[in-house]
């Protein structure tokens, strides 16, 4: 990836106050960096295959402060792997330490809005391997989203109701961790969403 696709790509998605620091990121560590249409179960994620450069993604819907935090994730995973290889837990001490040194630098009011950077701070105490698994801080990420403002998630209905997601029409079931057991009213399948996924046209149903 050539200096004007990485430039244009982070110019245009995360807070300006952060870019020269997530530029410095990429030039440290030279790695390959796409975005992603929306993907449902993950919002970036980074992979490396011996002989190859490694490869970080990022979706590119995401609000600029959502993107920020999941590209430094991702660049500690890559930090993570060239100190340690696999050797160690992907999200264990290790990733801990090194997102929330490379966090430090940009957890500032130039950054984040004064109420964000509050919560982050809180998060970032003992961050999770996904940012969204920390409800509270997903539901304050969220109020700074216009787009997000206004949509039903999954963990805001009750069991029980009867909701679309995906072109299909689920049943809410019991919550596992951070996924909820939800049956497909046409094939009488259950699968298991993430709890804090959008859904659509939920109505109140004992179905």
């Amino acid at each position: 990836m050539n200096v004007a696709s990485i430039s244009r790509i982070l110019s245009t998605h995360v807070p300006a106050a952060s870019y020269d620091y997530c530029f410095h990121l990429w030039e440290k560590f030279q790695f390959e960096f796409r975005l992603r249409k929306s993907r449902i179960t993950k919002v970036g994620d980074f992979t490396y295959c011996p002989g190859k450069v490694a490869r970080i993604t990022v979706n590119h819907d995401l609000d600029p402060y959502v993107f920020l935090i999941t590209y430094v994730h991702e660049v500690a995973h890559f930090e993570v792997h060239i100190n340690y290889g696999n050797r160690v837990e992907s999200h264990g001490k290790e990733w801990k330490n090194s997102f929330q040194q490379m966090m430090e630098p940009i957890m500032i009011k130039e950054v984040f809005p004064q109420k964000l950077l509050a919560g982050l701070k809180k998060h970032m105490k003992n961050p999770k391997a996904s940012t969204f698994s920390d409800s509270k801080f997903t539901q304050l990420l969220r109020s700074f989203d216009e787009r997000q403002k206004n949509v039903v998630l999954l963990s805001h209905i009750s069991e029980g109701t009867v909701f679309g997601f995906q072109g299909k029409w689920f049943k809410k079931g019991k919550l596992r961790r951070t996924r909820v057991a939800c049956k497909e009213l046409k094939t009488r399948l259950t699968y298991l969403v993430p709890a804090d996924v959008p859904i659509n046209m939920a109505q109140l149903s004992l179905l």
